[in-house]
C-alpha cells in the first residue's frame, strides 16, 4: 500500500498554527524589530533584535517552551537604551532549526550561545535569562566570565537551590506525555489564574504537545568554586507567589554563593507570569540593573531579606 510522504511540523495544521501564535506575539514588539536568522554548526538559530544598533547589547534567553517571544511586553522600555537580541534556544520551542552536529553537553550548548554573539558582532555583553534560560545564563557567566559583564537571572530555578517536589509533582505529567490541555492546565494553577497573553498561551500550549524538539541540555547547578569564576555584576530577581522554588530560601542561597550579588523580591508574580507580568516592575528593576534608567522601586527593596 502506497502511502502519503508524512508532513513536516511546519507543513501540519498544528504547525501552522503554533507559527500563527509566534507571529501574533511578534506583531506586538515594537516598530523596528529585526528579525536573524543565523546559521552555525548546530543549526539556524532565530534571533529578535530590537533596540539602537550601537547600544550596549543585551542577550535575552528565554524559559522552556516559552521562545524568544516572550519578551514582547517588556522590549519597547528596555530597547530604548539598548540593543535587544533575544534567542530561541536551540533544540527547544521557537523558530531555530537544529541541524549539523547535535548539541550533546554543556560546553555545545556555551558554544552554540557563543556563535550566535560572534553572528551579532557581539563579544561581551549583558545577559538575561528567565528560568531555564537563567541556567544557560548563569553557565556562561562561569565557564566564559570575558563575555558576560551583567547578568540578571529571572527566578533562576536549579541554580542556588533546588525546586519542590509539589512543582514537579505537578510538572511530572506534562513532561511525560504533555498535551495542549494539560499545559494550560498547568499554567492556570502556577500561575495561579492569572489573565496572561492568550497568543502566548496557545503557543506554549501548542508547542508543549506538537513541537520536535531535541534532548533538552540542563546545565548543572555550579559548585562554589565555580561560582567564583563568575565576574558579572549579577542581579537575582524573584517572584513572591511562585509554586517552582521558596524565593526566600534561593535569596539566601544566592547571597551566599554570589556575596556581592543584589537581590530584588517583586510585589507581585510568579515563576510562569515573568517576565510578562508584571511588566512595568520588571521593566524597572531589568533598567537598574542595566545602568539606565531611573532606580528601582524601593517598594522591590533589594536588601528586605
Amino acid at each position: 500500500m502506497l502511502r502519503s510522504p508524512r508532513r513536516s511540523f511546519d507543513e501540519s495544521d498544528e504547525g501552522r498554527a503554533f507559527h500563527a501564535a509566534y507571529d501574533a506575539l511578534l506583531a506586538k514588539w515594537p516598530h523596528g524589530t529585526v528579525i536573524h536568522d543565523l546559521d552555525s554548526r548546530f543549526g539556524t538559530t532565530r534571533v529578535t533584535e530590537y533596540g539602537p544598533p550601537g547600544a550596549p547589547p543585551v542577550l535575552l534567553l528565554p524559559g522552556a517552551g516559552a521562545t524568544s517571544m516572550v519578551w514582547f511586553a517588556n522590549a519597547a522600555a528596555l530597547g530604548e537604551a539598548h540593543r535587544l537580541l533575544a534567542v530561541d534556544i536551540i533544540g527547544d520551542v521557537g523558530r531555530s532549526v537544529t541541524g549539523g552536529d547535535p548539541v550533546r553537553s554543556v560546553d555545545d550548548l556555551l558554544e552554540w550561545l557563543g556563535s550566535v554573539a560572534d553572528a551579532l558582532g557581539v563579544t561581551r555583553c549583558a545577559v538575561v535569562g528567565h528560568s531555564y534560560g537563567a541556567m544557560i545564563a548563569l553557565a556562561a557567566a562561569v565557564r566564559a566570565s570575558h563575555r558576560v559583564d551583567q547578568l540578571v537571572l529571572l527566578d533562576p530555578n536549579s541554580c542556588f537551590a533546588g525546586m519542590r517536589p509539589g512543582y514537579l509533582l505537578r510538572a511530572l505529567p506534562v513532561l511525560l506525555r504533555p498535551t495542549a490541555a494539560r499545559e494550560r492546565a498547568f499554567l492556570g494553577w502556577e500561575t495561579r489564574g492569572a489573565q496572561l497573553d492568550p497568543d502566548w498561551i496557545t503557543l506554549m500550549a501548542l508547542g508543549a504537545e506538537h513541537f520536535p524538539t531535541a534532548k533538552t541540555i540542563v546545565p548543572r547547578r555550579p559548585s562554589p568554586e565555580e561560582l567564583g569564576r563568575c565576574t558579572a555584576e549579577t542581579t537575582v530577581v524573584l517572584a513572591p507567589f511562585g509554586r517552582v522554588h521558596d524565593p526566600d530560601e534561593v535569596g539566601r542561597a544566592a547571597r551566599k554563593a554570589l556575596p556581592s550579588c543584589r537581590v530584588v523580591t517583586l510585589t507581585a508574580g510568579t515563576h510562569h507570569t515573568l517576565p510578562m507580568s508584571p511588566s512595568d516592575e520588571i521593566d524597572t528593576v531589568l533598567r537598574d540593573a542595566l545602568g539606565t534608567g531611573a532606580p528601582a522601586d524601593r517598594n522591590c527593596d533589594p536588601d528586605h531579606r
